[in-house]
């Protein structure tokens, strides 16, 4: 008679139950991951706005107003020009260049005369007010109402000699690269206009 103990050891089953235990324990990492980053299915964006002109402004604000409509976590971050979207002043009186825009009905000949930025901006003004179409103004309050995070660079606030209290109210202040490229690099979506 024999024992269990003198039964020869299969190798093969060892193997296969050290396999099993190791997708176990990967199955089991793998849902502790999905835990400790599940968002409840929340989708993110970060927009960079560089640039400060009346036709550039609408594009990351109704952007971010949208997402933010569909639950979106939403970071617009504006520097250099783009920060003149965010000041009260300012952003009332963005103007819309001409030249090399190769949308604009008119050779660079003539959009570059002294007066034509004022046409353009004039012309796309009555457009805007045509149609009916929301002005910069009432779309930064609908982002902020609706809790877009429309971030202002301090590296140019400081390089253009603003003051944080000319921005609007709710614009945050006080944020950096940094910050901005964390957000970018959690984002399901970044976007640079």
């Amino acid at each position: 008679m024999s024992s269990d103990a003198d039964a020869p050891v299969d190798a093969g089953a060892a193997s296969v139950e050290d396999l099993r235990a190791q997708v176990q324990a990967l199955q089991e990492e793998v849902s502790d991951l999905r835990e400790a980053t599940d968002d409840d299915g929340q989708k993110s964006m970060t927009i960079i706005a560089t640039k400060g002109t009346l036709d550039m402004a609408y594009p990351p604000l109704i952007l971010a107003s949208t997402a933010a409509a569909f639950g979106w976590d939403v970071v617009v971050f504006h520097t250099f020009w783009g920060l003149d979207i965010l000041h009260e002043e300012k952003s009332k009186n963005l103007k819309l260049s001409a030249v090399g825009n190769p949308s604009m009905p008119m050779p660079n000949a003539v959009a570059a005369l002294p007066f034509m930025d004022n046409v353009a901006t004039s012309m796309m003004e009555k457009k805007i007010k045509e149609n009916g179409t929301a002005t910069v103004e009432e779309l930064i309050e609908t982002s902020l109402d609706m809790g877009v995070d429309l971030q202002a660079c301090q590296m140019t606030i400081e390089l253009m000699g603003y003051d944080e209290a000319e921005f609007y109210d709710g614009v945050t202040t006080g944020v950096g690269a940094a910050t901005a490229l964390q957000h970018m690099a959690d984002a399901d979506v970044q976007l640079m206009i």
